[in-house]
């Protein structure tokens, strides 16, 4: 068993060179992620958060909004001083109209996922971005989590070989007020959190030559929601499996991501640490020896999120390119939206 300290450029992506903070506020504090982004933005030097702009009905009480300001959505637009804008509304399509109205008062967005519905109206902003000169960052979660990123880093460097096979899984019991949110799209949990893993396959493995989703209710509770989900990508010489289903009570603790290549393969079980990588490998390459090893993750320091912000404050303040291209995440959500049957 070993216990390993990930390498800095896991952990904390190039700080901009000191420039002054940079202005930042938060639209919405119902999404799931919400609570620990601000805590995230509260806590970096590089940040100075003007306050949130919440809606009735979202979370108000939390200990990481203690002290904050709440804005108004027309100062979040017209302040000059507010350079970025995080999006963690419960709504994604609401979500995805603020970053229209953002990017077009000059803003640097991070969007939360999954980014709306209408794949048109994605690829606009991203155009509208760029023609204003900023960034749209997607707010999708493995991104940046140091473990993930060693099981990935393994199918870029080629350690693993050739990859032939994607295989994850997300399992968590939804109860029924998440429910009744998740099953206002047609894609259910495969929408909602599929999105994540999703990505890391596009991102492993490019586009898909062709997506077949399986889309089933199997709960008991008469909402309609797709709660048993299963997504398959096929590639010219791989295939990506992602499975998510709303029922296990101890769901976190069987969430897996699994690469397999003609050298062998890379898998980590579960996503939450204190994680767990297991490699196998029949001829040693890069930092890994040949034959199985499994590794022990403790969690980075600092809040969740951190890297997301920090590859973001570099993006704003020294003009670094983003890790993710806007090809990828328009090819990341259209493989969703087919994926989900909601793509028109």
């Amino acid at each position: 068993m070993q216990r390993r300290t990930f390498s800095a450029a896991l952990l904390a992506p190039v700080l901009p060179p000191p420039a002054g903070k940079i202005g930042v506020a938060v639209i919405g504090t119902g999404h799931g992620h919400a609570i620990s982004k601000i805590r995230a933005l509260r806590g970096m030097s590089e940040y100075d958060l003007a306050g949130v702009c919440a809606h009735p009905g979202e979370p108000a009480d939390s200990d990481a909004l203690r002290g904050l300001k709440w804005l108004p959505l027309k100062q979040v637009l017209d302040d000059p001083t507010i350079e970025l804008v995080a999006i963690e509304s419960a709504d994604v399509d609401r979500n995805l109209d603020y970053a229209e109205q953002c990017v077009q008062a000059g803003k640097f967005v991070h969007l939360d996922k999954p980014p709306g519905a209408d794949l048109g109206r994605l690829c606009s902003l991203f155009a509208e971005a760029a023609k204003r000169k900023r960034i749209v960052q997607m707010g999708y979660q493995w991104r940046y989590h140091p473990a993930f990123q060693a099981v990935m880093e393994a199918a870029r460097q080629g350690w693993l070989g050739r990859i032939y096979r994607f295989r994850a899984s997300i399992d968590k019991l939804i109860l029924a007020d998440e429910r009744r949110l998740l099953a206002k799209f047609r894609g259910g949990m495969m929408f909602s959190e599929g999105c994540h893993l999703v990505d890391c396959a596009v991102a492993v493995l490019g586009k898909p030559r062709k997506v077949t989703g399986i889309l089933r209710h199997d709960g008991t509770l008469p909402d309609q929601l797709a709660d048993n989900t299963l997504a398959i990508l096929e590639y010219d010489r791989a295939l990506a499996e992602i499975s998510l289903a709303g029922f296990h009570p101890r769901g976190a603790s069987h969430r897996f991501v699994e690469i397999s290549g003609l050298n062998g393969s890379a898998r980590l079980q579960p996503y939450v640490f204190p994680s767990r990588l297991t490699v196998d490998l029949a001829e040693a390459a890069g930092p890994y020896k040949a034959g199985m090893q499994t590794i022990d993750l403790a969690a980075p320091p600092g809040p969740g999120y951190t890297p997301d912000f920090r590859e973001m404050a570099a993006v704003i303040r020294s003009g670094s390119r983003a890790t993710y291209s806007v090809e990828h995440d328009l090819n990341t959500h259209e493989t969703l939206l087919r994926v989900c049957g909601m793509l028109g």
